[in-house]
């Protein structure tokens, strides 16, 4: 379905209106971000969300409202193994928790741009080249499968090839200066640890869209919808990541219940020449798997 010009345009104004609300009036003044408040901007964001839902639903019709949600659904559960990433990159620089949210901020302009390549390109290739749309469902199941049976320890990952490179041709100051990336001293500009943060939380995006894009195509191929989708679940990434930063190392099922999704929406794809699986069955089975994951996780906790 080809979208008109002024959804688009709708679209974009309000995403770079709530990115300025985000940085000049809430967040204008760098602080630690506590949990309470990253709970009323979640559910802010969620709100949002739905509220484009409901749009999506009369504007577009009620198959690609339900596509919107389901999609949204997906990208949001499979972003919270991207929190456990974000974790680890702020533990292992030591970011100060005052800082760590221009760090989200900041690169949320880089997966913007990232995830609107993602989606385009991947959203053309299917259509030229169908058969690809298998190669996207059997990896997910792969992805799925890999990630039931890792075990990742979050303080035991090594610098990134980028984050390496930084440090070797460019001068790394010893220790923060506010917020700033770079900074100049005995007359003389160096780059501080708060840029390799920033990198890694790009790199870290990089990796998450490559399982994260082709989970969003089995559910539609509409670019709007997918895109859209992707928006929205990254703009709460960063109250997500406040919200839940102390709970999530304490999710025993949590890969399980991801990697669940990632096999589900796999399938889907491989069978969607074959025979039809609706939206609302998909929303159902996704949410039902979500509820199960945060359900046996309460009940069996991890003890660190």
């Amino acid at each position: 379905m080809k979208t008109p010009t002024y959804a688009w345009a709708i679209f974009v104004a309000g995403t770079l209106s709530l990115l300025a609300l985000d940085l000049f009036v809430l967040h204008r003044k760098p602080h630690e971000v506590k949990v309470r408040e990253a709970l009323l901007a979640s559910a802010g964001w969620i709100f949002l969300s739905l509220l484009f839902s409901i749009w999506v639903y009369f504007d577009r019709g009620p198959a690609a409202g339900v596509d919107f949600l389901t999609a949204y659904l997906v990208e949001k559960s499979l972003s919270v193994d991207n929190v456990l990433v974000f974790i680890m990159v702020f533990e292992s620089f030591r970011v100060p928790r005052a800082s760590q949210h221009r760090v989200l901020f900041l690169g949320v302009f880089g997966a913007l741009v990232l995830r609107a390549i993602f989606v385009f390109g991947g959203v053309a290739l299917i259509q030229h080249f169908h058969f690809v749309i298998y190669m996207f469902g059997a990896f997910l199941i792969v992805t799925g499968a890999r990630m039931a049976f890792r075990s990742r320890r979050l303080t035991e990952r090594k610098p990134s090839l980028s984050v390496r490179f930084v440090r070797r041709w460019f001068p790394v100051t010893k220790d923060f200066a506010g917020t700033r990336l770079v900074v100049r001293r005995s007359g003389k500009w160096s780059v501080t640890p708060l840029l390799l943060a920033l990198i890694a939380v790009e790199l870290s995006d990089f990796l998450f869209a490559v399982d994260s894009v082709p989970a969003v195509l089995a559910i539609t191929q509409d670019t709007f919808i997918a895109y859209t989708s992707n928006v929205f679940a990254i703009l709460g990434l960063r109250s997500l990541y406040f919200a839940l930063a102390g709970v999530l190392p304490k999710m025993r099922y949590l890969r399980q219940g991801l990697a669940t999704i990632l096999a589900v929406v796999g399938v889907r794809m491989l069978a969607s020449n074959f025979f039809r699986i609706s939206s609302v069955a998909s929303l159902a089975v996704i949410a039902t798997i979500l509820l199960a994951t945060v359900l046996a996780s309460s009940l069996r906790p991890k003890s660190r």
